[in-house]
């Protein structure tokens, strides 16, 4: 059995951290909708609104679809509020998404001059943006060191046992606190996509796992 990072020397859980990464780093491809948000900010931040509660297969079209339209805050606004819903429809919790994505461009126009804020502070006060998706815009678009801690790096991270944290807030400080600085930007991307494709919250893929072998499995009760 493995043991859980915490329960280890300091030493020996950098090397295992490191190890993990650097196996999911090249165990998964780009996935589409990093590709379509590129480093833009204005792109990442959107992606951002949209991908909360849904699926990366889900929220790629629509942000596809969307930015054949509109490319920035201003233009944005001028789609017809029914037509942006319509676009937007095919991905959960829509009319609240819809509501977000104009409230936020109408600030961004009328108090940054359409540019998207590179502040933590500052992002936080956007409409639809929460913690997650602040620190998001800060590591893709900003290149800034941050830890953006969703329901995948938050269940996974606890499952390998490298934090023991029933909340999402206290997993971002621990990860930060364990966690070398320059790999925060990285956490994010390798797992998401390892909790989307392999290590799934009810019956995780452990026969197929790239990193089972440095897996705690904390809570973990049944598994493929």
């Amino acid at each position: 059995m493995v043991a859980p990072i915490y329960r280890i020397g300091r030493r020996k859980a950098s090397r295992r951290i490191s190890a993990v990464i650097d196996r999911l780093n090249t165990s998964y491809k780009r996935h589409e909708l990093a590709e379509i948000s590129g480093s833009d900010p204005f792109r990442v931040l959107i992606c951002g609104i949209l991908s909360a509660r849904a699926k990366d297969t889900q929220t790629a079209p629509v942000c596809r679809k969307l930015f054949e339209l509109a490319d920035n805050p201003a233009s944005l606004l001028v789609i017809p509020k029914a037509k942006l819903k319509s676009i937007i429809r095919p991905i959960g919790f829509y009319n609240q998404k819809t509501d977000a994505l104009r409230k936020t461009c109408r600030i961004l126009v009328e108090n940054y001059e359409g540019d998207v804020p590179e502040t933590f502070e500052e992002l936080v006060k956007l409409a639809g943006i929460g913690r997650k998706v602040a620190n998001l815009v800060l590591s893709v678009a900003f290149g800034k060191d941050a830890i953006c801690v969703d329901t995948h790096v938050h269940r996974i991270t606890n499952r390998l046992g490298w934090v023991e944290s029933n909340d999402v807030l206290d997993t971002e400080k621990q990860l930060m606190a364990l966690v070398a600085r320059r790999r925060w930007r990285t956490l994010n991307y390798v797992f998401v996509r390892h909790g989307q494709e392999c290590c799934h919250p009810l019956s995780p893929w452990c026969s197929r796992c790239p990193i089972e072998k440095w897996c705690a499995k904390v809570a973990v009760t049944r598994c493929r």
